[in-house]
């Protein structure tokens, strides 16, 4: 078939160890494949960029994005996660769905548009690093270096159905301080119960604004670590939430609501990665719509959260497979996801846009 350089290249990449800030052979891989097929690209760390051929200045730029870099292999694998595993249609292995099967969709989009005179826009493909960190040495740290963009599709395992929202990212460090004391005797004051107290309060506590596609702020505590020994009062408590936000709250807006809602100290990993949409009559977004795709709010977040310009998050594959064991995506899931791509993109055109 046409496109079966491209489950070879999802092989490779699955082959080449590439978790977050270790990316380097991977991006090795996507380079050696650019070079294959005789198109320029640049670099900057292991982030990894190409525009068309007949880029004009003038015309709208479109960013087609996905990440190289994985999670962890999860537990429970029962084949080398970092073998390609090819059973006929399925193709098992780290990073095979999230988002492997959309970063080299996009490539074959991309390669597909890359010679083409007279497009309506230009094109510029990202294969970038850090996406699953949220690191500061990926998409975000190239988007100076690239052209401006007006719109950006961001390629995540969606069952190419159209996220045109997704919730924003907090991760709070908490912790609850007391006063160690015997605890045979009535002394100290018990930092594990002033946790216990501050928790419930977030396990209560409703944000009033709930967003029609993405649904309320959530939160969620998701570790707690107390106390050294059975018979000592703990003097301090740490315990971390996990906070998803919607568009009609900043991240800042969230932080200064909790931090006066419990009495524990409240200390934020990062702000930067606030809730993200476009607009739903923006051109692309009517196009996908007219033809029959679904559009949803999605719950997850992806590197929408640190790009300023209109965006959706599309792709191959299905998010509930990503960081679990045995990951896969079905090659006929990359065939029409890269089938579908070209057919949004064209005749597209993205009115309004900077000249």
């Amino acid at each position: 078939m046409m496109y079966d350089k491209y489950i070879q290249l999802l092989k490779s990449l699955i082959n080449t160890p590439s978790l977050s800030r270790e990316e380097e052979n991977a991006a090795r891989v996507i380079r050696d494949f650019l070079s294959s097929v005789n198109i320029p690209f640049k670099t900057k760390q292991h982030n990894t960029w190409a525009l068309n051929r007949y880029f004009e200045e003038g015309k709208p730029v479109i960013l087609l994005n996905s990440h190289i870099d994985t999670v962890k292999p999860a537990k429970g694998w029962t084949v080398d996660p970092f073998e390609a595993n090819d059973e006929g249609n399925k193709l098992t292995g780290l990073g095979s769905n999230d988002a492997g099967g959309p970063l080299v969709s996009l490539l074959a989009t991309f390669v597909h548009f890359y010679g083409q005179q007279h497009l309506p826009f230009n094109l510029v493909y990202a294969a970038t690093a850090e996406e699953e960190i949220s690191g500061k040495n990926g998409l975000a740290s190239v988007l100076g270096d690239m052209p401006v963009a007006d719109f950006a599709i961001i390629g995540e395992p969606t069952k190419m159905q159209v996220a045109i929202a997704e919730k924003g990212l907090m991760v709070f460090d908490c912790t609850a301080k007391g006063q160690s004391g015997h605890a045979a005797r009535n002394e100290g004051v018990n930092a594990l119960y002033i946790a216990i107290d501050d928790i419930q309060r977030l396990r209560n506590f409703k944000f009033e604004k709930v967003s029609e596609l993405l649904g309320p702020v959530k939160i969620t505590v998701t570790q707690i670590e107390a106390g050294s020994q059975h018979n000592v009062i703990p003097s301090s408590c740490n315990f971390v939430v996990d906070v998803r936000t919607n568009e009609f709250y900043t991240n800042q807006q969230v932080l200064e609501t909790i931090d006066k809602l419990i009495e524990s100290e409240v200390r934020p990993r990062s702000l930067r990665l606030n809730s993200s949409g476009i607009d739903p009559n923006h051109p692309f977004v009517k196009r996908a719509k007219s033809m029959g795709f679904n559009c949803y709010g999605s719950p997850t977040t992806s590197d929408q959260a640190v790009i300023s310009f209109p965006s959706v998050k599309l792709g191959p594959g299905d998010s509930a497979r990503s960081h679990t064991a045995n990951e896969y995506i079905l090659k006929t899931e990359i065939f029409e996801g890269i089938r579908k791509y070209i057919e949004l993109l064209e005749g597209l055109e993205l009115v309004g846009s900077k000249k």
